[in-house]
């Protein structure tokens, strides 16, 4: 499957719209992804095919010199072709770039595919966040990577 990772624009805004709505039980909204399109304290990439469907995408906050990353969504039928891993190293390429000391999210305690996923790059537990997650309540486990 050949695929690009580039910036997230308003164009794709409706195709982040129905993968958040596929892969969370409190998807953000139009506004919240639109809040979030790069600029000077965010990343959000996307891999789009030559079609211009978006597969998944990654999302980051940073102040200073540190990382959140807010989502990583890959859609159901694109799941295991390595595109989550693309985002995230594409990601973790410029927060190198960026001189950020750490990058951290949550996820999902029963997530294990995401957790794995995440310490293939390194990406470490760092705590837990008792009920952070809502429908179904669950905890979430902080993962973080440091800069070596």
């Amino acid at each position: 499957m050949e695929y690009r990772i580039t910036d997230a624009e308003i164009r794709h805004i409706e195709q982040l719209e129905e993968i958040e709505k596929s892969c969370f039980s409190m998807p953000m909204t139009p506004e919240q992804l639109e809040k979030q399109l790069p600029d000077k304290m965010h990343q959000f990439l996307v891999a789009e095919n030559d079609g211009g469907e978006v597969l998944g995408y990654v999302g980051m906050m940073y102040v200073l010199d540190e990382g959140y990353i807010s989502n990583v969504a890959v859609k159901s039928q694109y799941r295991r072709l390595h595109i989550g891993a693309a985002l995230i190293e594409e990601l973790i390429k410029r927060s190198e770039e960026l001189e950020l000391s750490f990058l951290t999210l949550e996820v999902r305690k029963s997530n294990m595919p995401a957790q794995g996923l995440y310490r293939k790059f390194g990406f470490e537990e760092v705590g837990v966040r008792k009920n952070y997650y809502d429908f179904p309540k669950e905890d979430a486990i902080i993962m973080t990577k440091f800069k070596k």
